[in-house]
């Protein structure tokens, strides 16, 4: 905008104020109605809710990819509205449900993080983001080529390299979109593990869908109806039998249960047909 200032950052406590919005597409479908909360600084805010609840568009109004039709959000008392984008931006750093990797180098991918970083930072990011060793095991080490979007790697890799890049970028504020989604249990708990050590004392926000990955989260979120239905501490809002979060919690575990007995029974048909 015409006069927009740099950010003049102190801890990054983040402001949600009365936010209104809807998508151009979608006048008629407001995403948010009054959304208000708080991130506090150096804390791990997680943000819950249905399928289009909005969790994904926090993510997309704070990093001004759209304006909100009204409402601010502020970061140390400051409307981002009025910021320059840029200044915004660098101050932001995103770990994403799918990272996007370019057909080049692993070095190269992770120091799009950060171009300025020298060749021992991106080293240390890796090493930060525990994917130095996989990546010495590999021929060509740091100048292995992952492929288009990264196919030649896993998605735990993949995912690391994301972190890694996040680590370099070394942004105050953190953003974690669904991070975890995609991944099988056990690479899903070491992931949640690395985040955990890379937002301490970031201000960070965690946007998830299952519920287990976000127990460590100092505050939890919960969204519905384009507001927010609930908010408090994890073990305060399972204490809640009629919340909507414990309903979704309990919802997710049934699903979890049922999920791994299938697993077992397919498993067993499985060992049956080979011995026959």
């Amino acid at each position: 905008r015409q006069g927009a200032k740099p950010l003049s950052l102190n801890g990054c406590d983040i402001n949600f104020k009365n936010i209104k919005f809807a998508y151009y597409d979608a006048k008629e479908r407001n995403i948010f109605n009054g959304l208000t909360f708080n991130v506090p600084a150096g804390k791990t805010v997680a943000v819950v809710g249905g399928s289009g609840s909005g969790k994904s568009t926090i993510l997309r109004l704070l990093y001004r990819f759209f304006e909100c039709d009204s409402g601010t959000i502020e970061i140390d008392g400051q409307d981002i509205a009025k910021a320059t984008v840029k200044d915004l931006r660098n101050s932001i750093g995103v770990i994403p449900q799918d990272c996007v990797l370019f057909n080049d180098t692993i070095f190269n991918n992770i120091h799009y993080g950060n171009f300025d970083a020298t060749e021992e930072e991106v080293y240390q990011a890796a090493k930060d983001a525990r994917i130095h060793e996989a990546i010495e095991k590999f021929p060509d080490k740091y100048e292995t080529r992952v492929g288009e979007r990264g196919l030649k790697l896993s998605g735990g890799e993949k995912q690391r390299i994301a972190i890694a890049r996040a680590i370099l970028k070394d942004a105050p504020i953190l953003i974690c979109d669904e991070a975890t989604s995609a991944l099988d249990g056990a690479t899903e708990r070491q992931i949640i593990d690395t985040l955990r050590s890379v937002s301490l004392d970031r201000t960070t926000i965690v946007i998830a869908h299952r519920l287990s990955t976000v127990q460590h989260a100092d505050l939890i979120v919960v969204l519905n109806d384009g507001k927010v239905a609930e908010m408090g501490a994890p073990s305060d809002l399972l204490q809640n039998s009629d919340g909507l979060y414990f309903e979704m919690w309990n919802r997710q575990q049934q699903q979890d249960k049922e999920a791994l007995s299938i697993g077992v029974v397919e498993e067993e048909a499985g060992r049956g047909e080979l011995e026959g």
